[in-house]
């Protein structure tokens, strides 16, 4: 037989802050057994306290309120457990990343920084297929994993030979606005047949100093930081989008580690180099 407990005493026996228990009902993710109508005065019931740890325990693994909601109000234990389950691999996924960072840290802390090679590249102009929208810099290797598999799906759909290593033309503003158009290219020999997002394009030709990064992209602003700064000590910068180029990427594993990245700042050039 179930006995109320003031809110004072539930929040006791559940661990569950008064200011807490308040927030809950109001969401209506957990709503007291009885609310007084003169004063507001809630009460709860002692089955309500596995309820209560319950939501305790989701909100110690940072389960959003309408994802916990969704759980307790879930029609059987195949869809409680699917909504669980996929919580924990966000969890997962979280983690990995926050282990990729501390990682990346530690290098910096605890070891310098070694320069990478450098060399300066003319590219031609060239026709490719490609993707281009406006989007926020968080969101950009997703979409650039998107974009790189519907422009290789479109271009083998349209029997058109590959011709280079897929690349990527970053705005400026994506990287100082932390928004920004971005373009994602393959390129190809033949008619480019305007499908979806994909159109046809001219990446015009380009002189530009090139760094190699290895691996996730997580911290490849080591090497945009190292190549900025050679550009600026080496070689005269000019107005001009960065590119990338997809040497190894998402496109041909994904294994992030055998990623190989070369990042193209435009520059001036003064002096004969490779022509690519």
């Amino acid at each position: 037989m179930s006995t109320h407990l003031g809110i004072g005493s539930f929040a006791q026996a559940t661990h569950l802050s008064i200011k807490t228990l308040r927030r809950y009902h109001e969401s209506g993710l957990l709503e007291p057994a009885d609310v007084d109508p003169q004063t507001g005065y809630r009460s709860y019931t002692t089955a309500q306290i596995p309820t209560a740890q319950i939501i305790r325990r989701f909100r110690d693994l940072d389960m959003p309120l309408p994802d916990i909601r969704a759980v307790l109000a879930a029609p059987n234990v195949r869809v409680r457990n699917d909504l669980i389950a996929g919580h924990l691999s966000r969890l997962e996924q979280g983690l990995a990343r926050t282990q990729n960072v501390v990682a990346s840290l530690r290098d910096l802390l605890d070891e310098p920084v070694s320069a990478p090679r450098f060399e300066h590249r003319h590219f031609k102009e060239a026709s490719v297929a490609a993707i281009t929208e406006v989007l926020d810099v968080k969101d950009a290797l997703a979409w650039l994993q998107g974009a790189l598999g519907e422009l290789q799906a479109t271009v083998a759909a349209q029997r058109l030979p590959i011709t280079g290593h897929a690349g990527g033309i970053f705005s400026n503003a994506l990287f100082s606005e932390a928004r920004g158009e971005a373009t994602i290219f393959l390129p190809c020999v033949g008619e480019v047949r305007r499908i979806g997002r994909v159109v046809p394009l001219v990446v015009p030709a380009a002189e530009a100093a090139i760094a190699l990064h290895i691996g996730s992209h997580n911290n490849i602003d080591l090497e945009y930081g190292a190549l900025a700064t050679y550009v600026t000590q080496h070689a005269l910068a000019v107005d001009g989008p960065i590119r990338e180029y997809y040497v190894v990427g998402p496109q041909s594993t994904p294994d992030e580690t055998e990623w190989r990245t070369e990042i193209a700042w435009p520059i001036f050039q003064t002096r004969h180099e490779n022509r690519t």
